[in-house]
Order: C-alpha cells, then sequence, then structure tokens
C-alpha cells in the first residue's frame, strides 16, 4: 500500500541542515545533559536495530545492523477500515521503520523492558510487521546532531537510499521543539516538512509529544505548538497520520523529569504506538482522518 501526497514539497529543505543558531545548540547539550543523567535507565547512548519477526532484541548503533489532555486536532480522530482482518487488530504495514529520541530508547532497552515481549518490536510483531527497523538516539532532533549521532533526517534518508520501502513511524519532535524554543532558525513547519520529504510518499504515522513539564523548552506549552503544526502538515500530506499520545500519557507513567518514562510507562507506551497503526494503517485500508488513537 503507497499514497502519494498531493503537495510533498519538490525539492528536500537542504538549507536547513546546518543553518541552526548557537542557542539551538544549546538546547542539543541540555538534551545531552538529560539524557545522561537518567543514563541508568536509558543506557545514554544510541540504541539501533534491524529487526525481523523472530529477532527482537535491540543492539547499539555500533552493531551492524531500539490527568488525560485534548491534543489539537483530537476533533479529527478516524475511525480504522471495515475489513475483517482490521477488526482483528492488524496494520496492513508489514515492514515498518521507526527512528525515535529518547522516548524511544526505553522501549527497546532491555535496562527498561526485561521483557522481550513488552518491546516496541515485539508489539510492532504483534500487529502484523514483519521487518522492523529501530533507530532512537537520546537528544535527536530532525535537523541537529550530538557527537557520534544521526539526525533523524538523516537516518530516513540513508534507510530510503539502501533500499527501504515500508512504512515509517516517527516518534521525534520533543527536542526539535526545544530548539525552536531556544532560537533556532528552523521552524517547525519545517522540520516536519523535511521528515516528511525523506519518507518520499510512504505511509507515516508520526507519535506526537507531550511533557508534564510548565516551563522552559520541554514545556508542555511548547510541545502543544508542535502537535498543532503536525495536524495543519497532516492536511498536506495524505500519506501521514498522527498517533494522538499526548492525550493518552497519565502523569504516573513518567519519570520525575516530566519527559522520560518508568519501566512500566515505556511498556504502555510500546504496546500503544503498535496498536494505532492498525488504527492510522489497517489490514485492508487506512484510517479516514489525520489523528487517530491506540
Amino acid at each position: 500500500m503507497r499514497f502519494r501526497p498531493k503537495a510533498l514539497p519538490s525539492t528536500r529543505p537542504r538549507s536547513t541542515k546546518r543553518t541552526v543558531g548557537v542557542l539551538a545548540g544549546v538546547a542539543v547539550v541540555l538534551a545531552a545533559i538529560l539524557s545522561a543523567s537518567f543514563a541508568g535507565v536509558f543506557g545514554g547512548r544510541p540504541a539501533a536495530a534491524a529487526l525481523s519477526a523472530g529477532a527482537h532484541g535491540g543492539r547499539s548503533a555500533s552493531g551492524a545492523s531500539p490527568a488525560t489532555r485534548p491534543a489539537p486536532g483530537a476533533k479529527h480522530a478516524a475511525s480504522p477500515g471495515g475489513s475483517a482482518a482490521a477488526r482483528a487488530g492488524l496494520t496492513s504495514c508489514t515492514s515498518v521503520a521507526h527512528i525515535g529520541d529518547s522516548t524511544s530508547v526505553g522501549m527497546v532497552s532491555a535496562q527498561s523492558l526485561p521483557d522481550q515481549a513488552e518491546r516496541l518490536a515485539a508489539q510492532y510483531r504483534d500487529v502484523g510487521v514483519q521487518h522492523v527497523r529501530i533507530d532512537a538516539s537520546g537528544g535527536r532532533s530532525i535537523v541537529e546532531e550530538m557527537p557520534d549521532q544521526l539526525n533523524g533526517d538523516l537516518v530516513a534518508t540513508h534507510w530510503y537510499q539502501q533500499g527501504y520501502r515500508g512504512c515509517w513511524v516517527f516518534a521525534l519532535g520533543t527536542n526539535d521543539t526545544a530548539n525552536v524554543a531556544v532560537g533556532s532558525n528552523v521552524g517547525i513547519s519545517a522540520r516536519i516538512a523535511e521528515m516528511m520529504a525523506a519518507a518520499h510518499g510512504e505511509p507515516v504515522m508520526w507519535v506526537n509529544t507531550q511533557t508534564d513539564l510548565t516551563s522552559g523548552p520541554w514545556s508542555e506549552a511548547n510541545m502543544q505548538a508542535w502537535n498543532t503544526a503536525l495536524v495543519a502538515a497532516c492536511h498536506t500530506y495524505p500519506n501521514m497520520r498522527i498517533f494522538d499520545w499526548a492525550s493518552l500519557v497519565q502523569p504516573s507513567w513518567h519519570l520525575s523529569d516530566g519527559i522520560h518514562y518508568t519501566s512500566a510507562g515505556y511498556a504502555i507506551r510500546a504496546h500503544a504506538i503498535a496498536g494505532a497503526l492498525t488504527k492510522a494503517f489497517p489490514a485492508g485500508g487506512h484510517s479516514s482522518g489525520c489523528v487517530v488513537g491506540s
């Protein structure tokens, strides 16, 4: 199944690649510090995996081959297709490439989720995905890069150039909106457009963002601005769906930093993302609107 957008950018906005201000670099450094402070939970390193349904454990990036809040656009929530397969909770995405930041690391970490069955790759398998690629890295954004890290756009670009074709799940934006908040000259909409261009019209499910913070670069107000921009972009890209994670999260799922998750929170997040894929791109069809629930 492939969806072709009506108005994909004719060329990727390459000018955004390195045109980031000094303050944006500060945000990336802060993200690195924040990630490192929870190294006991996340390991503080990128987690990457090239996985199949029979192999669910993640490998490090050095390996060969990771109270309910209404979200903007919730009124567009879509219902899944009506086929028997869709009702059985399966997705038409037989291949999934998942690119995420530290909020994805815990979903592939044996330290956070000792039970393999709870990890993200196993959850994708349970809804019919046969081939999974996962690259999750603390502090990751779409544009900026930390030492020994590829940004989200470059990960997607390299995978596409290597021949990957299939569905994409982007769990990015938490660090992007923080970088924008502290002064990056690459705006929110440009970042979303860059990542969508990297998908080349293949099906994309984007996990929206949420924190429990009331101030600072990672504040919930900034996350809501990102989520609003996602909904606006979704009307431009017919291949795009948004998983409304923000309306599902409960404060008890967060660690004390208000951003990352407990082990129980990561287990819920992995299960919910896989479930949302069956709503965004169910077997035998696709959702009729932009925003889906779990």
